[in-house]
């Protein structure tokens, strides 16, 4: 990623302060906003036009101006009417009516480049409205994400509503920037692990594990709501270090739960214990039960599905604080490896799995 100039941080502001990013994106945001005020486009009185603004502001995040109704966008990318509109809902926006000026250029280029990477066979049809849900949600995550946090930034800059608007314009290309090169940093690893993978990986064989928060209820009961939301941060934030530096990747957090898979066994251990070590050296966190699988797994628009993820799910349901269990595929996995000793635990009963045997996963060297 070509970096984008940037102001040099040791610059001083006018009351002598550092220029920061925020700074400099305020400072050009007043100098903007008073030259446009001292021109005819502003309001008398040099008031800034803030609907003006604001739709100026829509076109830039749209890529242009609302000019389409449905039927229109249809029309100009080549597909039937209900299709497009499958595919709308499928992203989760609301229904427009039929007579509303909605959509514009970058939706029909956006419709018809769906339809050729369907006509080339790259997009299946059966799962287009299942490929549009999973985009829709994972971008809608991030929007509200980040929405969230620039409203915070202006809370703390006490901007105008009008410099507000212009620093929101100067940052969208940045925020696009960076999420395409993340994006594309994430492409190339999973490319090089599909080149590199071994037969079992080929055959979709993974480790899964779940990491879940003891007494959360509790917990959602007692914390204020700011409160939950730092708990659920930190809690966040640690297992993705975590489980990234031992070599595995988090497919999904949902509150009180992290959902990890690795490529290996041992990979799948070492995550497992080194939550645990983590959360016990940290203050303020509370106890994990961490339940592991290994088998075969699908693997499905970035989700995970299978017989090897409901067992890693109900052994962490069975599973003291603190601890970690395993299925017995995992033990088999990890029979004779030096650095892990699991000891088998009596049957238990569970949904689905009337004769599950786990199995406490320690360090070799723990008693």
């Amino acid at each position: 990623m070509a970096p984008s100039p940037t102001p040099d941080p040791s610059a001083g502001t006018a009351d002598g302060g550092a220029a920061g990013p925020a700074g400099v994106f305020a400072a050009d945001a007043r100098s903007d906003a008073a030259a446009r005020d001292g021109d005819s486009g502003g309001r008398p009185g040099g008031a800034p036009d803030l609907d003006a603004l604001a739709k100026e502001f829509e076109r830039a995040l749209l890529g242009g101006e609302r000019k389409f109704t449905r039927r229109q966008v249809s029309e100009r990318a080549g597909i039937s009417t209900e299709r497009a509109e499958r595919m709308w809902r499928a992203l989760g926006f609301a229904t427009v009516p039929d007579d509303e000026l909605a959509f514009t250029d970058d939706d029909v280029e956006a419709l018809r480049l769906v339809a050729a990477l369907e006509d080339d066979n790259f997009i299946d049809p059966a799962i287009e409205s299942s490929l549009a849900r999973k985009l829709g949600q994972t971008q809608s995550r991030l929007a509200s994400w980040q929405s969230a946090m620039f409203l915070e930034f202006l809370a703390g800059a006490k901007l105008p509503a009008d410099e507000a608007i212009e620093v929101a314009g100067l940052l969208l290309p940045a925020m696009e920037r960076l999420q395409t090169y993340v994006w594309r940093r994430h492409l190339a690893a999973a490319a090089g692990r599909a080149v590199a993978g071994s037969d079992e990986l080929a055959r979709g064989i993974r480790c899964v594990g779940f990491a879940d928060i003891v007494s959360y209820t509790r917990l959602t009961r007692r914390l204020s709501e700011a409160g939950l939301g730092e708990l659920i941060e930190r809690f966040e934030g640690m297992a993705a270090d975590v489980v990234a530096l031992n070599g595995g990747r988090v497919i999904k957090s949902i509150g009180d739960e992290v959902l990890f898979v690795t490529d290996t066994a041992a990979q799948g251990a070492a995550v497992a214990l080194a939550l645990q070590d983590e959360v016990a050296a940290t203050e303020g966190l509370p106890e994990l039960r961490i339940g592991l699988a290994y088998g075969s797994i699908l693997i499905r628009l970035g989700d995970v599905y299978g017989e090897t993820v409901n067992l890693a799910a109900r052994l962490t349901s069975e599973c003291k604080p603190g601890r970690v269990l395993a299925d017995r595929e995992l033990a088999a996995a990890l029979d004779g490896h030096s650095a892990y000793r699991l000891r088998r635990l009596r049957r238990v009963s569970v949904r689905g799995y009337h004769h599950l045997t786990p199995y406490a996963l320690q360090r070799a060297a723990e008693r």
